[in-house]
């Protein structure tokens, strides 16, 4: 993972790490003392496995624009697949897939990093998402 200097990436990039398991080497130390992005805020929703990813990926997609939320992503667990689907949404442009089987010894959990401004109301977007801060 890298920050390549924005602020609100590197503040939520313990939540990224956290919910997507992924290594990084980059952190606050990245930032520009003069590059301003102290408006962001991000948290981590743990959210049931998801059922219908195109009707997920439409919800995700309907929050985004009903909360003002920047950007959206994380891997679902889908009942029955062996692979973890991929939500990524930047505004409410949602793209999903399935990339990888799960590994073994991997916790297969739903996750998806929330990114906005800040002050958005997380309790909202928990409950339109079906989910609860991680």
């Amino acid at each position: 993972i890298t920050t390549h200097a924005h602020a609100d990436h590197w503040q939520a990039l313990a939540a990224v790490v956290e919910a997507t398991r992924a290594r990084t080497a980059a952190g606050v130390h990245d930032a520009e003392d003069d590059h301003e992005h102290d408006d962001f805020d991000s948290f981590v929703l743990a959210l049931p496995d998801v059922d219908d990813p195109a009707a997920f990926a439409c919800r995700v997609a309907t929050v985004a624009a009903a909360h003002d939320v920047l950007r959206m992503k994380g891997f679902m667990a889908v009942p029955g697949r062996a692979r973890r689907l991929v939500v990524q949404g930047v505004g409410d442009r949602v793209d999903h897939y399935f990339d990888r089987d799960w590994r073994d010894g991997e916790t297969r959990a739903s996750r998806l990093v929330v990114i906005g401004r800040a002050g958005f109301d997380r309790a909202a977007i928990a409950a339109a998402l079906g989910g609860s801060e991680a």
